[in-house]
C-alpha cells in the first residue's frame, strides 16, 4: 500500500467509527420522558432544595428524594472532602433498578442546582453523547490535583469530572455505584474521579464527561463564562465559550450567590412579558389564620439619626394589632435620650417596650444580638422585624406585605431619595464586598419588579422566628471582623461555616462541621416601601439638628417644617390678600417655628435694636430692629434654599410674571418686648419683595403686634403662626411695625432680590 494511504487508513477508521456512532444516536427513537427518573439526597429542606423542586415540578419531572429526615455525615463539602453519603443512599436505592436499560437515572446536586428546560431536552441531549453515563465536567479538579494527568486529553472543553451531576442507563450506574465500600465521609467525586480515569473501567462503563456544558454548567471557575439569555417567556442561562444551553445549572463552590441571581430569572422567574411568576406562590393567607402572629420590633439607634421623633411616632402607623407587637429598642447615642424620653412620655402604656440605653455601652453588634436573641427565646415570637431608625416606611402596610410573601428572610426594597443607594446589594465582589448587578438599576427603579433572592440586606427586614430557633440558633451573627454588623449577619447566612475541633479536620471528624445555613435573603420591590435617611453629614451638635437637613433629606424636611396646607396655595383658596399687593399664607409647621425660636434663643446673641451694627457691611442701620441673623446661628443656606423652593413658587403665582432670584442678603428673627423693643417706625424694606413669618401666637404668647401699610391704611392686626405675609420692599409698601403691649414676639424676615 502507498505510504500515504498507509498514514490515512487510521484517520479513515476513525471518522468511519464516528459516523457509525453518530448514525447509530441519530437513528435511536426518542426516550419518553416518562422513562427519566431524578434522584437527588436531601437530609433537610433549605431554601435551594425548595428552588430545586420548584423548578423541577415547573418543568414536569419525576423526582424522588433520598436521605430525608437521615443525619447529614457526608461532610461539608466545599471546604473538605465529603459527600460518600450520597454515593451510599444512590448505592441502595439503585439496587431497585439494577436491571433497568430502558430506565435514564438523573443524579444531582439539590440545594445549589436548578433546572432550565424540560426532561424532553435533557434526553435529547444525552441521547447525543452515545454513551451510557455522563458526568457533569469543570475546568478545576477536586479534591485530588495528583490525578490531573491521568486525565483523557481534551482539545476543547472542560477536561474534569464534577459528581454534582451524573446522568445514564440505570444498569449502567447500578455498575458504577455498587463498587462503593467506603464511608459516608469518603469524597465521592474521589471515587467516580478514580474509575473515569481508568481507562479500562472508562471504556468498559461506556462513561464520559458533559465537556462543553450541554446538560451540566458547573459555575465555579467558569463564572465569566455564563450570562442570562432573555426571550419574552423565559429565560436561559448560556456558555459564550461554547454557545450552548445547558438544562442544569450548578452553583458549586463558591458560585452560590451567581446561582442565586440566575435563579431570580431562570426558566421563567421573571420574564420581560410575564413579569414575576413566583411571587404569588405559596402565600401566606391571613384569612387561614386563626389569630395575627406575634412580631418583635427590633428598633435599633445606633449612630446620630435625623428625623429621630417622627421615626418613633411612625411606629403607631404600622398596620397591625398592636398586641401583637412588642418593641425592643437600643439607643446607643447620648443625643437621642431627648427623643426617646419624650416619645415615652407621650405613650407610656401605650406599647410593649424594652428599653436598653446608651449606659449599657453595648456595641452595635452586641445590640442586634441581643434583640434578635429577645425574639429567638421567646417561644410565642412568630417573626422578628429589624427596623433601623433610618428608615422611613411610608407604606403602613409593609409588616403585612413581607410576612405574605412567606420567605423566612425578607426586606422591602427602600433607596435614598433621588439615588441609587438602597438597602440591598445585587451581587459581590470576589472578596466578599459590594458589586453592582447587571440588573441592580432595573430593581432599584422598578423597572423589574419581583420578589429577589440576593447576597445582602440591611435595614429593615423580617426573619421568622422558626428560622432563628433552628437555622439561627447561635447568639452571635453580627460580630466578624473587619465588617459591619448587617454584612457580618449575611455573609454567615449565605456562606458555609466551619467550626472545628482543635487540630486539623479528619475524615472521621467532617460530620462534625457546621452545616450550611441554607438561608436565601430576598427583597421586595412588589410594592413602594418608603425611603432610606442619609446620615453621614448628620451633625448632632445643634439644639435642633433637623433643621439643616434641607439638603440631604429635603422630603423628611418638608414633611416637619412646611405647614400642611403649603400645596393649597396653588390649588385652593388658601391665599388671603388684607392688604393690596399684600398676601398672607401658610408656609411653617408648628415645629418650624418653635425649632427656629428655641435655635435663636440658644444662640441667645440679640444686637438689642442698635443703629450701628457690625453684622452689616456698611456697620449701621437706619431702621434697627432686635434680631439675630441666619448667618449668626449657621441657617443662612438653609434659609436661601427655603427661599428657592418654597417662596420662590408662591412670588411666581401671586405676582404674575415675576421670577426671583431666589438671593437675599439679610435674613434674620426679630424679637419684640415692651421692654427692649416693641414696635418699629415706618420704612420701606431694601428689598423687591419681603416676606415676614410669625413665629408664635398672638394673645397666647404676646399681645398687641402686627404690621401697618400706610399708603393703604391697612393694617394686619391678628398673625398666625406659621403664616408668612409677601408683600412688595421698596417705593409702594411703606410700613411700620405694631407696637407689642405684652409678652415676647418672634417673626422671621427675609429681603428678597434687593
Amino acid at each position: 500500500m502507498h505510504r500515504l494511504g498507509r498514514r490515512l487508513l487510521p484517520f479513515l477508521r476513525l471518522l468511519v467509527t464516528l459516523f457509525l456512532a453518530n448514525s447509530s444516536a441519530s437513528e435511536q427513537p426518542s426516550i419518553p420522558k416518562e422513562n427519566l427518573l431524578v434522584l437527588t439526597v436531601a437530609t433537610k429542606e433549605p431554601d435551594g432544595f425548595k428552588r430545586f423542586m420548584q423548578t423541577a415540578n415547573h418543568l414536569n419531572y419525576t423526582v424522588k428524594v433520598l436521605g430525608a429526615g437521615q443525619e447529614w455525615r457526608g461532610g461539608n463539602i466545599p471546604h473538605s472532602i465529603g459527600g460518600g453519603q450520597k454515593v451510599r443512599l444512590l448505592k441502595e436505592e439503585m439496587q431497585n433498578h439494577a436491571d433497568r436499560d430502558d430506565l435514564i437515572i438523573l443524579f444531582t446536586d439539590s440545594y445549589d442546582v436548578l433546572f432550565a428546560s424540560g426532561p424532553e431536552e435533557l434526553l435529547t441531549k444525552f441521547q447525543q453523547f452515545n454513551h451510557k453515563v455522563v458526568f457533569a465536567a469543570e475546568g478545576l479538579i477536586w479534591p485530588d490535583n495528583r490525578l490531573a494527568d491521568k486525565y483523557p486529553i481534551v482539545r476543547s472543553g472542560k477536561r474534569f469530572l464534577n459528581s454534582g451531576g451524573i446522568i445514564g442507563y440505570a444498569s449502567s450506574i447500578n455498575s458504577i455505584v455498587e463498587k462503593w465500600q467506603l464511608q459516608d465521609n469518603d469524597d465521592d467525586q474521589l471515587f467516580y474521579t478514580k474509575i473515569y480515569v481508568d481507562p479500562v473501567k472508562r471504556v468498559t462503563l461506556n462513561i464520559t464527561l458533559d465537556h462543553k456544558s450541554n446538560i451540566f454548567q458547573n459555575l465555579n471557575g467558569a463564572v465569566d463564562e455564563v450570562e442570562l439569555k432573555f426571550e419574552p417567556t423565559r429565560v436561559r442561562t448560556r456558555n459564550i465559550i461554547f454557545d450552548t444551553l445547558p438544562v442544569l445549572i450548578h452553583g458549586n463552590k463558591q458560585t452560590k450567590h451567581l446561582l442565586n441571581y440566575m435563579g431570580n430569572y431562570v426558566p421563567d422567574a421573571w420574564t420581560s412579558e410575564t413579569g414575576c411568576t413566583v411571587c404569588d406562590t405559596d402565600l401566606l393567607e391571613f384569612s387561614s389564620l386563626s389569630t395575627f402572629p406575634s412580631v418583635t420590633v427590633g428598633i435599633f439607634i445606633e449612630r446620630p439619626t435625623p428625623f429621630l421623633p417622627e421615626f418613633l411616632e411612625r411606629l403607631f402607623t404600622i398596620n397591625y394589632p398592636s398586641e401583637k407587637l412588642t418593641f425592643f429598642i437600643h439607643n446607643k447615642e447620648v443625643y437621642h435620650e431627648k427623643h426617646i424620653h419624650r416619645f415615652w412620655e407621650k405613650h407610656k402604656g401605650k406599647l410593649k417596650v424594652k428599653f436598653v440605653g446608651p449606659e449599657e455601652i453595648l456595641s452595635e453588634g452586641d445590640a442586634r444580638n441581643m434583640g434578635m436573641d429577645y425574639c429567638r427565646q421567646n417561644p410565642e415570637c412568630d417573626y422578628y422585624f429589624n427596623l433601623d431608625s433610618d428608615v422611613v416606611l411610608t407604606n403602613p402596610n409593609t409588616l403585612k406585605l413581607l410576612m405574605q410573601q412567606n420567605r423566612r428572610i425578607i426586606a422591602p426594597m427602600l433607596i435614598q431619595y433621588k439615588k441609587l443607594w438602597s438597602n440591598f446589594w445585587g451581587a459581590l465582589s470576589p472578596e466578599g464586598f459590594y458589586a453592582r448587578s447587571e440588573d441592580y438599576i432595573n430593581i432599584v427603579e422598578r423597572s423589574r419588579v419581583g420578589v429577589w433572592n440576593v447576597p445582602y440586606i440591611a435595614h429593615v427586614y423580617l426573619i421568622k422566628g422558626e428560622v432563628l430557633r433552628t437555622d439561627l440558633k447561635e447568639k452571635n451573627y453580627f460580630n466578624m471582623d473587619r465588617m459591619d454588623s448587617d454584612m457580618s449577619l449575611c455573609r454567615n447566612l449565605r456562606e458555609k461555616k466551619i467550626e472545628k475541633e482543635k487540630g486539623s479536620p479528619t475524615p472521621e471528624s467532617c460530620h462534625m462541621f457546621k452545616p450550611p445555613k441554607g438561608v436565601f435573603m430576598y427583597v421586595s420591590n412588589l410594592h413602594e416601601f418608603g425611603r432610606l435617611l442619609p446620615t453621614e453629614g448628620y451633625n448632632a451638635s445643634r439644639l435642633h439638628s433637623d433643621l439643616w437637613e434641607i439638603f440631604d433629606n429635603p422630603l423628611d424636611w418638608r414633611e416637619k417644617y412646611i405647614h400642611p396646607k403649603y400645596s393649597e396655595i396653588f390649588t385652593g383658596g388658601v391665599v388671603e390678600e388684607p392688604c393690596p399687593d399684600v398676601f398672607w399664607f401658610p408656609i411653617f409647621s408648628e415645629t418650624t417655628c418653635d425649632e427656629l425660636v428655641e435655635e435663636v434663643e440658644n444662640y441667645g446673641e440679640w444686637s438689642g435694636g442698635k443703629s450701628e451694627d457690625k453684622r452689616l457691611v456698611g456697620g449701621y442701620e437706619n431702621v434697627p430692629t432686635d434680631d439675630i441673623h441666619m448667618t449668626q446661628v449657621g441657617l443662612d443656606q438653609v434659609w436661601l434654599h427655603f427661599i428657592r423652593e418654597y417662596i420662590g413658587p408662591v412670588a411666581l403665582k401671586l405676582f404674575s410674571g415675576y421670577h426671583t432670584k431666589g438671593f437675599a442678603m439679610l435674613n434674620f428673627v426679630v424679637k419684640y418686648t415692651p421692654e427692649r423693643q416693641a414696635y418699629l417706625k415706618p420704612h420701606h424694606d431694601s428689598s423687591t419683595f419681603t416676606i415676614n413669618i410669625a413665629l408664635n401666637n398672638k394673645g397666647t404668647d404676646y399681645q398687641g403686634g402686627g404690621c401697618k401699610f400706610h399708603r393703604y391704611n391697612c393694617a394686619v392686626e391678628s398673625p398666625r403662626k406659621g403664616w408668612s405675609f409677601i408683600h412688595p420692599g421698596r417705593l409702594t409698601h411703606l410700613h411700620e411695625g405694631l407696637a407689642t403691649t405684652n409678652g415676647t414676639r418672634y417673626i422671621a424676615v427675609s429681603f428678597v432680590d434687593p
